[in-house]
């Protein structure tokens, strides 16, 4: 059976935008051809799409690394450079996005729920688009922008009708392999399932699906075991399968071993303990008699099938109950709006720092071993208002300033000539 992974890490990286190109018309019988340098093409998208034939995130453990495609360089007579495409990574449907702080981004429950989890870079323009009235021949271009770069975590959460909650060794393996296709492995210790398992249930006229989880220890809430992992996959089903072991090894009673299961519930997620639920005796046909005798509710024998029919109908009826009372699940994603304006900040050396998407692009985007664009650079910035920013934030000349990777020394009025700063913001 291939490995289950419910929870990786992983680096996305938008694809980089291409050059814009530095071109004039060269053609005979047409004296000062204007410039016709093309764009580069925009970087691709790196995107998340929910599909339910991918069952975990096993293929991320071993390569967490996504990259989309760049965009190709734009080149002359007008010819702009062809967009990266987007590159679409399938996880499984229930998966949770967060960032590396834990803070949710997504949450993709349905076939075919989309994130965009990387951004491809913007691609650069070329001369042709920098011509006006006072530049008559541009001699400069944009250099592509760098797509975004994320780590991620990626959780995946089951989604079942039903979920199967015990002890280890109560005997989930055996009764979900009796009532579904699935196999898992079933042996006679603790902890044999270390995995979640997805069960089909096909019931006369119903169909539904039950997860068969790890077995619960006392502490699991707290993350004791591997509390955490296996709660998690409780979360999102419809009902729960109280399964309450008549042949404990350990002698517990059933009555303690639900009361123990249901406050591990309660400490996770009070909220657990609101969904239906239906309460089993398993391993009927080698119950320990002193702790069978105290349990009058349901008993089953996956061993032997016996009780699985009336089980199945009660759980049948819960599940359609719950389907029809219960909203469809919401999926989210949040959206992240291109911030607005700048704002002068101080790093921990004591330099000053501009932090705004737009100063920051148009100085990584620029070519600065070129003078024309330099000056184009800084009559955008001028025209932001950053000098005037800087100047009210107490910059002294020769301070350091740093705007995105670059950093410059202070020197007040250098931010072009306010004609510049007239040109059109594009």
């Amino acid at each position: 059976m291939a490995e289950f992974v419910d929870e990786v890490q992983i680096n996305l990286r938008g694809g980089d935008g291409g050059a814009g190109s530095v071109s004039f018309r060269r053609e005979a019988h047409v004296p000062r051809g204007g410039p016709d340098g093309g764009d580069g093409g925009h970087g691709g998208n790196v995107v998340l799409e929910a599909d339910r034939n991918v069952a975990s995130l096993l293929s991320f453990r071993d390569h967490p690394h996504r990259r989309a495609e760049s965009g190709r360089h734009g080149a002359g007579r007008g010819r702009h450079g062809a967009t990266g495409k987007d590159l679409v990574v399938k996880v499984p449907v229930g998966t949770v996005v967060k960032d590396r702080e834990g803070a949710p981004l997504a949450d993709l429950v349905h076939e075919g729920d989309r994130f965009v989890a990387a951004e491809g870079g913007r691609g650069g323009r070329g001369n042709a688009a920098f011509l006006s009235n006072r530049r008559r021949a541009p001699g400069f271009a944009e250099q592509g922008e760098y797509g975004e770069e994320h780590w991620l975590r990626l959780e995946l959460k089951l989604m079942a009708d039903a979920a199967l909650v015990g002890f280890p060794n109560a005997g989930k393996s055996t009764l979900i392999a009796a009532i579904s296709a699935a196999r898992p492995k079933i042996a006679d210790y603790p902890f044999t399932t270390l995995v979640p398992n997805l069960g089909v249930v096909r019931f006369h006229e119903h169909e539904f699906v039950v997860a068969d989880i790890p077995g619960l220890i006392e502490g699991a809430a707290d993350g004791r075991g591997l509390g955490h992992q296996f709660l998690r996959h409780v979360e999102r089903a419809r009902v729960l399968v109280v399964m309450l072991d008549l042949a404990s090894v350990e002698g517990r009673t059933p009555a303690d071993q639900e009361a123990v299961l249901l406050e591990e519930l309660d400490r996770y997620r009070p909220a657990l303990l609101d969904r239906p639920r239906i309460v089993v005796g398993s391993r009927a046909d080698v119950a320990i008699p002193e702790l069978a005798d105290g349990f009058d509710g349901l008993r089953i024998s996956a061993a032997t099938h016996a009780g699985l029919d009336d089980f199945l109908g009660h759980l049948a009826a819960l599940v359609e109950a719950a389907r029809a009372s219960e909203p469809e699940p919401e999926s989210f994603v949040v959206h992240r709006p291109a911030g607005e304006g700048f704002a002068i900040v101080r790093d921990d050396d004591g330099a000053w720092r501009v932090v705004g998407r737009q100063a920051e692009r148009a100085v990584a985007m620029a070519d600065l071993t070129n003078d024309e664009a330099l000056r184009y650079v800084q009559g955008r910035l001028r025209r932001m208002g950053v000098e005037r920013a800087l100047a009210r934030a107490g910059v002294r000349e020769g301070e350091t300033v740093r705007i995105g990777p670059v950093e410059m020394e202070y020197v007040p009025d250098a931010l072009g000539d306010p004609r510049e700063a007239q040109e059109e913001a594009r």
